[in-house]
């Protein structure tokens, strides 16, 4: 989908980890660091409060011309007219796919989490379009990881953008990226950072290093 080619940095964004700083201030540099694409992953806010976020943090995405993902749900999506949904597995027994397409638009984006390389093939084969897959390292929002072994078979086969997730910091990241990763999607590596700004260019470095120069 041509809206997500030059995307290839992903926050997923939530208050657990943003200590005793505003999410949105946090949110707000890495957004002007050159992160690409925000979800905005809420777990325990009633609506009210997601529809308050949700026009809150979109409205800093349109101001910088960046993709605004709303997670697990398509009518909260639709409502505040973010531009797609991320769904997980456990979605799709609620939402099946073709569901969720039809109340979001076809203009809109899905994205799925993939967490075997089965499911990723499954995914690979949908209406999805893009994919995360992991999580790559320890982290403590799964109490299971996937390692980098999958992601060159991964890369030789996908048919849309792929964000690899899980545990990925500035000391590993080289590790996904020499198996042919392009895309990189990050939670505690950015809400966490001391400065947003400067861990998001640091991100960004890594990852256009990692590309042919004639890419870049």
């Amino acid at each position: 989908m041509h809206k997500l080619n030059n995307c290839r940095l992903y926050l997923v964004a939530t208050e657990r980890y943003a200590k005793n700083r505003l999410l949105v201030d946090i949110i707000s540099d890495a957004l002007d660091g050159g992160v690409d694409i925000l979800q905005m992953r809420e777990k325990n806010k009633s609506k009210e409060e997601l529809i308050r976020l949700g026009n809150e943090l979109s409205l800093l995405c349109r101001k910088r011309n960046k993709i605004f993902i709303v997670n697990d749900d398509p009518m909260l999506a639709k409502e505040i007219n973010a531009d797609g949904v991320h769904m997980g597995q456990e979605d799709f027994k609620k939402i099946p796919l073709q569901k969720a397409r039809n109340l979001i638009g076809r203009g809109k984006i899905i994205g799925i989490s993939t967490h075997s390389f089965e499911q990723f093939k499954s995914a690979n084969a949908s209406d999805a379009d893009y994919i995360a897959f992991g999580p790559i390292f320890d982290t403590p929002t799964k109490n299971y990881f996937l390692g980098t072994s999958q992601i060159k078979s991964i890369m030789q086969i996908t048919q849309k953008p792929v964000f690899f997730i899980g545990g990925i910091n500035l000391s590993n990241i080289d590790k996904v990226l020499s198996e042919g990763a392009k895309n990189i999607a990050l939670i505690r590596g950015i809400l966490e950072a001391r400065d947003a700004k400067k861990a998001v260019s640091a991100f960004k470095e890594r990852i256009d290093d990692s590309r042919p120069s004639k890419t870049k």
